[in-house]
């Protein structure tokens, strides 16, 4: 892929999140006025900070539709960000993180469920929405896994032979899934079998990844590579905090972590490239 395809792409990553801004903001003005009628649910995402975070809060649905927006509004502006600081720069990590940051994004497809409420759709469109959206998930952390094999030495000629790989390999976890278009949790997500799966799935991709770019700083002899798996550590178990939070503490928390994470892991791929 060359640079001038590479900021094509980026360039079709600012105009979709900013597209994703502008319907969340249309669909709020039918959601956000029904949310104190929506009936209570005790169906919580089973996460650690989630569950201690519920205990003392509870749910929020207001603070639900916020992280959405934040999702969109971070894909946004990070994207932006790349464009601009990466226009030049052949850096071969930052496409894989980019697919990665254009993915939160798609955590814009939860409002279908509160617009299910509203409008009353067909529930077919709420299952093929939450397996979309489990695919844009394995698809943003698959890439990162990319990005750190990428620093760690894997020929970065064959970016589309890479993505072909990243898009068989979330099809494969995600299109057999079974949906209950019927039962959700507090933080708009469906739910779906397979969870213990699914976390065994992340948790490997997350130790994989920090390795990689562990053995990129020996490989290439440069210390920044290990604030770069700093940086994705912050990022990765932000992005888990955001993906199931129902209330403002795991929001400002997960929101925080993912921003943090993904700004060092960025600054510290730009600088390392500046020096090649």
């Amino acid at each position: 892929m060359t640079l001038s395809e590479r900021n094509f792409f980026f360039k079709t990553g600012i105009f979709f999140s900013a597209a994703v801004i502008l319907l969340i903001l249309a669909a709020s003005f039918l959601t956000i006025p029904m949310y104190p009628e929506i009936e209570e649910n005790t169906r919580r995402p089973a996460y650690f900070f989630q569950t201690v975070s519920g205990s003392i809060l509870g749910n929020n649905y207001y603070a639900v539709h916020s992280l959405l927006a934040l999702a969109a509004i971070f894909s946004f502006t990070v994207m932006l960000l790349i464009h601009i600081f990466f226009e030049r720069t052949p850096a071969p990590e930052i496409l894989y993180i980019a697919f990665f940051v254009i993915s939160l994004s798609f955590e814009a497809l939860r409002l279908l469920l509160p617009l299910h409420l509203v409008l009353n759709f067909p529930s077919i469109y709420l299952r093929i929405a939450t397996r979309v959206l489990l695919f844009a998930r394995f698809v943003g952390i698959f890439s990162l896994l990319t990005a750190s094999l990428c620093a760690s030495g894997m020929d970065v000629q064959k970016n589309r032979n890479a993505i072909f790989i990243i898009i068989i390999a979330a099809l494969a976890v995600t299109i057999g899934v079974p949906i209950d278009s019927q039962t959700w949790d507090t933080g708009f997500n469906l739910i779906t079998g397979y969870l213990t799966m699914f976390r065994v799935v992340e948790i490997l991709v997350f130790l994989i990844t920090i390795a990689s770019f562990l053995i990129a700083s020996k490989i290439r002899d440069t210390k920044e590579y290990i604030f770069v798996a700093v940086g994705v550590m912050l990022a990765l178990m932000g992005r888990n905090i955001l993906l199931y939070s129902d209330n403002w503490i795991t929001v400002g928390m997960g929101i925080v972590m993912l921003a943090l994470g993904t700004w060092f892991l960025c600054t510290r791929i730009h600088k390392i490239n500046l020096w090649m």
